[in-house]
């Protein structure tokens, strides 16, 4: 049967395709053109927001923002645990101290109770996580915040459409930033935004923008041909065995694809292409995308309604149904069975859900939690979920029948345990 994926560019459709195949053919176009800005206006828009500022993904973003509040050497940054280290990396590369809040089991995002309990003399700003598209408790943080005169922002990376009693998240705090990663909402392989209504921020944020240079042509290839290589190569491979798994990291180490997260990256340095302007070929992907983002959000909703309607009864704790939520993903919480052995199952009938987001309180799994900073045992919920998590796709090449499979699978699997 064709294999059922959760990463390696989901939301990649056949129009997509075509442009990136334009796009390699026309390398004296692939760093700078009206899509940059036109992009940021799309986003402005969309948002209601004054100012937008591209970067070549959501790290960068969330670096600029960073370092736009001049804060010193030490100073504490607030963050839930379960969580990427694209989030931590940019606070120490700034020799900030991340300070990790546990999350609430059923949302996945911050507690607020724990927030409150962790903040200290030198904390300053507090990052709110919109889990796999469910929005935060933002009123209560929000509350928080300015009881201690906090700096909000927002990390959207996971929430691009999602909204909080009627108003679009991302709009909620000092600032935000979003990714257009390889499997984010919508993507463009690398990519990232940073907003904000704050016109002080967004003259620093102006200036880091111009300090910022392009990535180089090399990387944008690496970023043009991905979705093309593993549409048409690396998935038909998972066909057989785990020869398509071989052959990815076969074109990673040839330098031909990039790979996600970089080495550096798992262990607390920045990457080399942190941080850097959008290229115009990445942004005119982007654009591509974000015409589809009402119709892919709608899709990701009609997906996970499937889920939530089949799955019930089973032995397994379902995600919170809330109307603002646009399921990046469908997370469920397997505490009876293992779920190693759970995805192994899945990879023995073609479905590939291992996402990388387990195993750990700052994923992927195989990143140092000791150059995180983080103290194993100081958020025990994070950590109970990381390693009971399942999450399940809803992007928009699950159509009703592969959705139908999975629950169907996972139903025969948890009867076996």
């Amino acid at each position: 049967m064709k294999p059922i994926f959760i990463s390696l560019s989901p939301n990649i459709e056949s129009d997509d395709i075509c442009l990136v195949l334009k796009l390699i053919f026309r390398p004296w176009k692939w760093k700078k053109g009206k899509a940059i800005k036109l992009l940021e206006e799309k986003f402005k828009e969309y948002l209601g927001v004054k100012y937008a500022f591209s970067f070549n993904s959501g790290r960068s973003a969330w670096l600029a923002i960073l370092k736009s509040f001049n804060l010193q050497k030490g100073e504490e940054v607030l963050v839930q645990a379960f969580t990427c280290n694209a989030l931590i990396n940019p606070i120490l590369a700034l020799k900030l101290k991340p300070v990790y809040v546990d999350i609430e089991q059923d949302t996945l995002n911050i507690d607020p109770n724990d927030l409150r309990k962790k903040i200290s003399p030198k904390s300053r700003v507090v990052v709110v996580q919109h889990t796999f598209g469910l929005p935060s408790k933002i009123d209560k943080i929000l509350e928080i915040c300015q009881e201690y005169n906090l700096i909000l922002i927002e990390d959207c990376a996971h929430s691009l459409g999602a909204t909080f009693g009627g108003r679009k998240i991302g709009t909620f705090g000092k600032a935000a930033f979003f990714s257009f990663g390889r499997d984010k909402i919508i993507s463009s392989v690398y990519g990232g935004m940073a907003v904000t209504n704050d016109p002080l921020l967004a003259e620093s944020l102006e200036k880091f923008w111009q300090n910022c240079s392009y990535p180089s042509n090399f990387w944008i290839l690496q970023q043009l041909l991905h979705p093309v290589l593993t549409e048409y190569l690396v998935k038909p491979l998972y066909r057989f065995s785990d020869l398509g798994k071989y052959f990815l990291i076969a074109l990673q180490k040839l330098k031909i694809l990039s790979k996600a997260v970089t080495k550096k990256e798992k262990q607390g340095k920045l990457s080399t292409y942190i941080p850097q302007k959008m290229p115009y070929a990445l942004a005119k992907l982007a654009l591509n995308q974000f015409q589809k983002l009402e119709r892919f959000n709608k899709h990701r909703k009609k997906i996970a309604e499937i889920y939530h309607r089949q799955l019930q009864g089973l032995n397994i704790q379902l995600p919170i149904d809330d109307p603002g939520r646009i399921y990046m993903r469908y997370p469920l919480i397997c505490d009876k069975i293992n779920t190693d052995k759970l995805l192994k199952k899945f990879r023995r009938k073609k479905v590939f859900l291992d996402d990388g987001w387990r195993k750990t309180a700052i994923v992927p799994p195989d990143t140092s939690q000791e150059k995180m900073e983080y103290k194993i045992g100081s958020c025990k919920n994070a950590e109970f979920v990381a390693n009971h998590i399942l999450n399940l796709p809803t992007h928009i090449n699950i159509k009703e029948k592969e959705a139908n499979l999975i629950c169907s699978l996972l139903d025969y699997f948890l009867k076996k345990v």
